[in-house]
């Protein structure tokens, strides 16, 4: 099947996707058109559809390439996407020290994402010299920028005191913020703050935000976790994160 769209369609990078939403196929090949066009977002989408096989073929090498296309003329995520699959080896060897170097790009320029990224290889010494200080400022930089991810691991930072003064209460508001954001971890450590303080019942509530949000890894931590906790409501959320992870296993 083919699809007739007009050229300003074709070129209406920020209106793609949104159509991927709705026609993934029609999507691509609009994004097809609008990156072979020279439009900067559309080959930095179509990296990503190609990535993930939405509307089109998966080809991760072909993604690869895109998001280079779309690196080489200032596109931020599309160079986070370059460290991302080089950390990965989406289309390419892992090479964690080659995506260092993307993301570092990236964060200079003042990409949030690409602060985040690197600030996890610098914590964790993966391609680069393990450096909790840099870590800590690149998560604080992506917070203040807005970064649910980072707000939480700039609030565990605060919390334990590692290479800075512990400040609890900084640390229980950036969780709030990072769980307000959306993320799931910062919904779990948040709970934990409240259950800590005795709030049980809001610690609950965001224990089901975290549950529904949570990736396979975190279920499977979390539920470990909260079957050591000392109040039975919260234990009794351990064997739902459990169901949950085998669930998500199945698919």
């Amino acid at each position: 099947m083919s699809f007739q769209l007009r050229r300003e369609e074709v070129l209406d990078a920020a209106g793609l996707t949104a159509m991927l939403e709705e026609s993934p196929a029609r999507a691509a090949q609009a994004i097809l058109l609008a990156a072979g066009e020279g439009e900067v977002e559309a080959q930095a989408l179509l990296g990503q559809i190609l990535l993930d096989g939405q509307g089109i073929a998966q080809d991760q090498p072909l993604a690869l390439r895109w998001f280079g296309i779309a690196a080489g003329r200032g596109h931020l995520m599309a160079r986070n996407m370059l460290g991302r699959c080089h950390e990965h080896g989406w289309g390419c060897a892992a090479d964690a020290s080659v995506a260092a170097q993307h993301y570092r790009i990236a964060a200079e320029a003042g990409l949030d994402w690409a602060m985040y990224n690197l600030a996890n290889l610098l914590a964790t010494g993966r391609g680069v010299t393990v450096d909790h200080q840099q870590a800590l400022a690149l998560y604080r930089r992506a917070a203040e920028l807005g970064h649910a991810k980072s707000m939480n691991l700039l609030g565990r930072y605060l919390e334990e005191g590692q290479v800075c003064q512990a400040d609890p209460l900084a640390a229980r508001d950036w969780y709030r913020r990072s769980a307000e954001g959306g993320d799931f971890r910062g919904q779990f450590s948040y709970a934990a703050v409240l259950a800590a303080e005795g709030r049980v019942d809001e610690a609950v509530v965001w224990l089901e935000k975290a549950l529904a949000g949570g990736n396979l890894n975190f279920l499977r931590v979390a539920s470990e976790t909260l079957l050591s906790a000392t109040d039975p409501k919260i234990q009794g959320m351990a064997a739902r994160f459990s169901l949950r992870y085998a669930e998500l296993q199945r698919v």
